[in-house]
């Protein structure tokens, strides 16, 4: 579903691309400039590749996305999940970049490819400081010129890779509501590819001829169906040199014969019945869900559809979560679209406990939806629906990096512009245009529910529209003035230092304060609060958990409701919860809302209104939530393991309950204990708070102290302390039946903390072990052997306590569980035993402080690196000493610290899946 949201034109506003690398004289050879709305350029080659930049000066990163107009609908018989399955092997190198997942961590890339009904994309984030954004924007243009044309699509390629997305595939057949919405889905479309999941049919994938990718790869991945997207720090006349040069080279393709491209011209008829279908499997909770035909994305009528949307899936006024959370009849209900192309989906669904009426749900969801049908909606729902996306596309334009990608769905139903023209389209709904479409689409002739059955007479059926001449709507668009854009920040530890002031209030709350000019005005706040001792916390987790979860459903002065449209008016994200140990809060907003959003957190922590009814509302979501987790081997693995290593006892804040545990406390907890619970043990000493962006300190500071200054809680506060255990090994098989997918977790505990000097070493040794797409064990277990679509290691040593754990996880079919623990003991052991090369290890160091760098780009990662150092009482050059102590190691400094520290024979593994049957491919 792609969710759109609205970017207003604050008055004022100096546009964000008015400055330097914006403006040239005269466009490289074989360029045509197409179009420009706020702030996005729009180019051509003459190949027929069409690009957009997009440039931001205000973060030192450079997103690089490229969209290919291919996804599933565009496969053949026979030819189910083709789509994602190249993609897959689009990342197995070419000629000119053999190693596509060391080039990757070598120039400290974020990377990822997905794909979808209507589209294809690759991306990669780079870091763009002074001395590499060139080279990286060159070699990231470079990387996708020629993988464009020249991937090896190898036989030897697909027989580990088909492995690897047949193990995604039985991933997801582990949901029941994932594979019922394919079942749904299916009976939905009677001929529109719509109807197929983009990961598609196994049969398909174990069994598709490598010519058949060939000759989908060379018809679809040519720059006449691609459109490229650069966004970030860089200029604009290099990268449009870099462009020409890079894909302008690329021929404009043959399109005669079987290279032609026709646009899909298959039709879904209008539905003439109602349709049912029934799915069985073993699970916990019981889901009815309820899909119906809706227009084009493009379509004029689809920002109604939008709105229609929200009215029924928003949380708390949402109609479906009255008719059906408040009522008691479901745990949880929601809905959500497809906004594609081509005629799209509404679906709505209501997950029911198994103890409750799956019937008395389904007629109450089906009448709810035909509520809109019987009468317009309120003008209230509509104006909150329509301020929820329109302030959240504000946001989204705080991010180039989001608007990259986002621009690959609207670029796939017809052209990028219709994000703008769909905002403005929203802004225009009113009750009577959702009624309209309430009335011409929500038909029970229009809606799957299951089986088809023939009715008595014809029923009245929804013609859905074709999508209209998009060129046509976005010809003469011109869009609004472009958000400002902030200073060229420098995420340096050394200037992150120098530019953050500390304090702290009397109360014993620490604050940092981090001001710069942002993109958009943003800023952002973290706020961790923590209380208790370990003896007052005795027997108190659930109380706590509880209450955290509380604070955002209401307080003395406000509904659940309304908390959430205020937010929404403040263009503000973000939440406050708490658990056994700590409560805190998390916002982003812009700058003049800023004292407004503190006021309102403040509120929610100091006022909460613990009503009974919200408080029995949350108690069946959580019952529901972990019931739905019980027969999951991705929820009982990291049970188990977590059992195995923190051995509390039962009423310790830090012990880990089994899920039966949790459902007797739960069952068991009372409001009146959880409001106890908050009043004994909340307030701001031994808190922590950064605040990182756009905002005036002399403003700011005195009303935090207004607001938090005088507020503490009965109860003292001492940090409850954890350590070391020296656990025995164990191996454990959790039989989890009718689940395709399995899941692996190892573990050896280490005695250590983070100020340990082998801890360097054995940060950068796991990060060459498991630690992302070039690590070994992802390069043999998932590359080579085509095991596992997910397996990774992580070392991680707290500040504090010497409790540190090396981690690995693995998840793959059930018959292949042995040969998976065998290559993962196996590669374990052999770098233990030889080591690492010096070419190894160089390469990981730079991919992995590249890394570190560029996450420091990120407000919210600042915020919370200051946050942690003010509870820890340190600087952040701690962190710049531990990048410094991993510049200078060797690989034999790497490898001593881990034969030192990582013993084998402490080694524990945890294996959850459908073991006694081996599940047979």
């Amino acid at each position: 579903m792609t969710r759109t949201k609205k970017l207003t034109a604050l008055a004022g506003l100096i546009s964000a691309f008015a400055g330097p690398g914006t403006v040239h004289a005269q466009l490289p050879a074989g360029v045509t400039e197409v179009a420009s709305v706020e702030g996005i350029t729009e180019y051509q080659l003459d190949n027929g590749l069409r690009f957009l930049l997009f440039p931001d000066q205000s973060k030192q990163q450079i997103t690089v996305n490229i969209t290919y107009l291919v996804g599933s609908r565009h496969e053949g018989y026979g030819e189910t999940g083709m789509a994602h399955l190249l993609e897959h092997l689009v990342f197995k190198g070419t000629p000119n970049h053999p190693d596509i997942p060391q080039e990757l961590t070598e120039h400290g890339a974020f990377p990822n490819g997905t794909t979808w009904f209507d589209r294809t994309n690759y991306f990669e984030t780079v870091p763009a400081t002074d001395e590499n954004a060139d080279e990286n924007l060159e070699w990231a243009l470079d990387l996708e010129a020629d993988r464009m044309v020249n991937s090896f699509i190898a036989q030897e390629d697909l027989d580990s890779e088909m492995t690897v997305v047949r193990n995604e595939w039985e991933s997801g057949e582990n949901s029941p509501q994932g594979v019922l919405q394919k079942r749904v889905l299916s009976a939905a479309y009677d001929w529109h590819n719509y109807g197929n999941s983009t990961i598609g049919a196994r049969a398909d994938l174990e069994n598709v001829p490598i010519g058949r990718l060939q000759a989908f790869y060379r018809k679809y991945y040519q720059p006449d169906n691609a459109v490229l997207v650069v966004a970030g720090r860089f200029e604009t006349d290099r990268a449009l040199e870099l462009i020409a040069e890079k894909l302008g080279a690329i021929p404009r393709p043959d399109r005669t014969g079987a290279n032609q491209l026709f646009p899909t011209y298959t039709a879904e008829p209008a539905q003439d019945g109602e349709r049912t279908v029934t799915l069985r499997r073993v699970g916990d909770v019981q889901l009815a869900m309820a899909a119906y035909h809706m227009p084009p994305g493009s379509h004029e009528q689809f920002a109604a559809v939008d709105v229609m949307t929200h009215l029924l899936a928003t949380r708390p006024a949402g109609r479906l979560y009255q008719a059906l959370v408040e009522s008691g009849l479901a745990a949880s209900a929601f809905a959500f679209n497809y906004q594609l192309s081509e005629p799209g989906m509404l679906l709505a669904a209501a997950e029911v406990r198994q103890e409750d009426s799956l019937e008395q749900a389904t007629e109450t969801l089906l009448a709810t939806i035909q509520g809109l049908v019987d009468e317009p909606p309120t003008e209230e729902e509509v104006e909150r629906a329509k301020t929820d996306y329109l302030s959240s596309i504000e946001l989204a334009f705080n991010n180039p990096q989001g608007i990259a990608l986002q621009l690959s769905e609207w670029a796939s139903m017809g052209d990028w512009r219709l994000f703008f023209l769909h905002r403005d389209r929203l802004e225009r709904v009113t009750p009577e245009a959702v009624h309209q479409v309430a009335q011409a689409y929500l038909k029970p002739s229009n809606r799957t529910i299951g089986y088809f059955y023939p009715a008595d007479e014809t029923p009245a059926r929804a013609e859905i529209p074709a999508p209209p001449d998009v060129g046509a709507l976005v010809a003469s668009y011109t869009g609004r003035e472009a958000v400002a854009e902030g200073e060229a920040f420098d995420p340096t530890i050394e200037n992150i230092e120098a530019r953050t002031e500390r304090f702290e209030l009397p109360v014993g709350l620490k604050v940092a304060f981090l001001p710069k000019e942002n993109r958009g005005e943003a800023v952002t706040v973290r706020l961790t609060l923590r209380h208790g001792t370990e003896s007052a916390l005795m027997g108190q987790a659930t109380a706590a958990s509880f209450a955290g979860a509380m604070l955002m459903r209401g307080t003395t002065s406000r509904t659940r409701q309304e908390i959430s449209d205020e937010l929404d008016r403040l263009k503000a994200q973000g939440g406050v919860g708490g658990s056994a140990l700590t409560a805190s809060a998390s916002f982003t907003t812009v700058r003049e809302n800023l004292p407004a959003v503190l006021g309102l957190g403040a509120e929610i922590l100091r006022e909460p209104a613990f009503d009974a009814e919200e408080f029995e509302l949350l108690r069946e979501e959580r019952l529901a939530g972990i019931e739905s987790q019980m027969s999951e081997p991705m929820a009982l693995v990291p049970q188990a393991l977590s059992r195995h290593l923190e051995q509390h006892p039962p009423g310790h804040p830090r012990y880990s309950p089994t899920f039966e545990e949790q459902i007797e406390r739960y069952k068991g907890v009372t409001v009146d204990e959880v409001r106890a619970f908050w009043e004994g043990f909340y307030g701001a000493q031994g808190g922590t708070m950064a605040v990182v962006g756009d905002f005036d300190p002399g403003e700011i500071r005195p009303l935090i102290e207004e607001l938090l200054g005088g507020w503490t809680a009965a109860e003292p506060y001492a940090r409850v302390p954890g350590g070391y255990r020296d656990v025995e090994p164990v191996n454990m098989d959790i039989e989890t039946p009718d689940k395709s997918n399995a899941m692996m977790m190892a573990t050896v505990a280490v005695r250590m903390r983070d100020d340990h000097p082998d801890y360097p070493a054995l940060i950068l040794g796991n990060y060459i072990l498991g630690g992302g797409m070039n690590s070994r064990l992802f390069s043999r277990i998932r590359g080579e052997e085509g095991l596992s679509y997910g397996v990774a290691s992580q070392y991680a040593a707290p500040p504090i306590d010497d409790d540190a754990a090396f981690l690995a996880y693995a998840i793959f079919a059930p018959e292949n569980a042995d040969k998976v623990v065998a290559s993962f003991r196996d590669e374990l052991e052999r770098t233990l035993a030889d080591g690492f090369t010096e070419e190894e290890l160089e390469i990981a160091r730079r991919g992995y402080l590249d890394q570190q760098q560029s996450s420091r780009a990120n407000d919210g990662a600042i915020a919370n690196m200051l946050a942690n150092s003010l509870f820890l009482d340190r600087l952040l050059t701690f962190t710049a000493e531990r990048e410094a102590a991993i510049e200078a190691l060797t690989a034999e400094d790497v490898v001593a610290a881990m034969r030192r520290h990582i013993d084998l024979a402490k080694l524990s593994i945890f294996r959850g899946g459908d073991f006694a049957n081996k599940l047979v491919p």
